[in-house]
C-alpha cells in the first residue's frame, strides 16, 4: 500500500571497495613504491648482515625486521589510501594529537641509544620514533586550517598553524633534531605558498630560517660540528662521509659487483642513513638514477593529479605530503654525496628502520586517497565561474 501511494525508491547501487579504488588510485605512483621497498630489501641484504654479525645477530635478522615492518607499512598505506578524505583528516588529527604528546614527553621518557641525541621511546622488541609520525599528522593540521581560513569568516588558520609549526620546531630542537625541524618548516611553506602566500613574506621566513640557523650553530655543540664538517674541503676518510663518499667513486657506473662492496663493513648506519652508499657502490650510478626517477615519479605525478583538485583542503594536504616526501629523498641523498650536511634522515621506504617504514606507510596512504579520482571539474573551471 505504501509503494502505491509513494512509489518506490530506486535500490542505491554500491561500488565494492576494492574495484573502485584499483579504477581511482594512482597506480604508477603505487607501483614506484612497491618498487622502492623492494629495492629497499635487495639492498638490505647486502648492508644489514655486517651490523648483525657485530650485534651477535643471525645473519638476515635486520633483512627479516625490515620486511615484517615494511609489511605492516604496506598494509596500512593500502588501508589508509582506500579512506576518504574526511576520514583521512579526522584520523590525521587524532594521529597528531597523539605523536605531539609523546614528543612531548621525550625529554623524560625517552631514550637517546647512545646517539646523543633524544628521539626514541624504547619498546624492548622495538623503538618508535614519534617526530616521523607527527610530519604526516601535522600536514593534515596545518591543511586543514589553512583550507578553512579561506573559507568566509572562516578562523585564523595560517597564524595558528604557524605558531603551531613553531611549538613543533621548538621541541625538535631540543632532541637535538634540526633535519625533521627544517621538514616542519619546510611543509608548512610549501602549502602557505600553495594557500597563496605573499613571495615576500616567504623571502622573509627564509631569512628567519637562516638567522635561526646561525643561532644554533653558536649554541649547540651538535649543530656546530656538523656544519664544520660539511663546509671543510678535505674529508676525514675515517668518518661516515669519508665512507660514503670512497664507495661511491669506487662504484662508478655500474658498481664493483652484488655482495663485492666494502662500505657495509665500516659504516655503522649503512642500512639506514647512508644506505645509498651501498646502492652506489655495489651497483653504481644505474641504480641511484633509478632510485631518484622513482622519488621524482611519486611527487611529479601527485602534484599534475592534485592541480585538477577543487577542495583546498585536499590540495593543500596532498601538496605538503608529497614535498616532504621528495625533500626527505633528497636530503638523505644530498648527504651521501656532500651536497647537504649529516642530518641523520632515513631514505624513505629504502632504509631500514621501522618508524620511518611505518609513519612513511601512512603518509603515501594519505597523498594516494587525496591524489585518487574524483568526479569533479577541474579547477581552472572555478576561476571561470562554471562551478557556482
Amino acid at each position: 500500500m505504501t509503494e502505491m501511494v509513494y512509489g518506490t525508491a530506486p535500490a542505491r547501487v554500491v561500488d565494492p571497495i576494492l574495484p573502485k579504488w584499483w579504477r581511482t588510485v594512482d597506480r604508477w605512483s603505487l607501483s614506484c613504491i612497491l618498487i622502492l621497498f623492494g629495492i629497499g630489501i635487495l639492498l638490505g641484504l647486502a648492508a644489514s648482515p655486517p651490523l648483525a654479525s657485530r650485534n651477535g645477530f643471525a645473519p638476515f635478522h635486520y633483512v627479516e625486521r625490515q620486511a615484517i615492518f615494511g609489511g605492516m607499512a604496506l598494509l596500512v598505506m593500502l588501508v589508509t589510501s582506500m579512506m576518504s578524505p574526511d576520514l583521512v583528516r579526522r584520523l590525521g588529527v587524532i594521529g597528531f594529537l597523539g605523536a605531539f604528546i609523546a614528543l612531548m614527553f621525550l625529554p623524560v621518557l625517552g631514550t637517546d641509544f647512545g646517539k646523543g641525541a633524544v628521539r626514541w621511546y624504547s619498546l624492548g622488541f622495538a623503538s618508535v620514533q614519534p617526530s616521523e609520525f607527527l610530519k604526516p599528522g601535522f600536514v593534515i593540521v596545518a591543511a586543514w586550517l589553512m583550507g578553512a581560513s579561506q573559507e568566509i569568516n572562516g578562523p585564523p588558520g595560517i597564524k595558528i598553524s604557524l605558531a603551531l609549526a613553531l611549538v613543533i620546531v621548538g621541541f625538535l630542537t631540543m632532541q637535538p633534531d634540526f633535519g625533521q625541524a627544517c621538514l616542519i618548516l619546510f611543509g608548512w611553506g610549501v602549502m602557505y605558498f600553495v594557500a597563496g602566500a605573499p613571495m615576500i613574506l616567504l623571502v622573509g621566513m627564509a631569512g628567519l630560517v637562516i638567522l635561526g640557523g646561525m643561532v644554533a650553530y653558536g649554541g649547540s655543540e651538535h649543530f656546530a660540528r656538523r656544519i664544520d664538517g660539511f663546509l671543510n674541503p678535505e674529508v676525514d676518510p675515517t668518518t661516515q662521509l669519508g665512507y660514503a663518499t670512497n664507495a661511491i667513486q669506487q662504484g662508478g657506473f655500474f658498481g664493483v659487483g652484488v655482495g663485492e662492496g666494502e662500505v657495509k663493513w665500516s659504516l655503522p648506519d649503512a642500512h639506514t642513513d647512508f644506505i645509498i652508499a651501498v646502492a652506489a657502490e655495489e651497483y653504481g650510478l644505474v641504480l641511484v638514477l633509478a632510485i631518484i626517477a622513482l622519488y621524482a615519479a611519486v611527487v611529479v605525478r601527485s602534484f599534475l593529479r592534485l592541480m585538477r583538485e577543487r577542495n583546498p583542503f585536499i590540495r593543500l594536504a596532498g601538496t605538503g605530503l608529497a614535498a616532504m616526501f621528495g625533500v626527505q629523498a633528497m636530503i638523505n641523498m644530498g648527504v651521501a654525496v656532500r651536497l647537504l650536511p649529516a642530518k641523520g634522515m632515513t631514505l624513505p621506504f629504502v632504509s631500514y628502520g621501522g618508524s620511518s617504514l611505518i609513519a612513511g606507510g601512512i603518509a603515501i596512504g594519505m597523498l594516494l586517497a587525496f591524489t585518487r579520482t574524483r568526479p569533479q571539474g577541474e579547477i581552472g573551471d572555478i576561476l571561470r565561474g562554471r562551478y557556482r
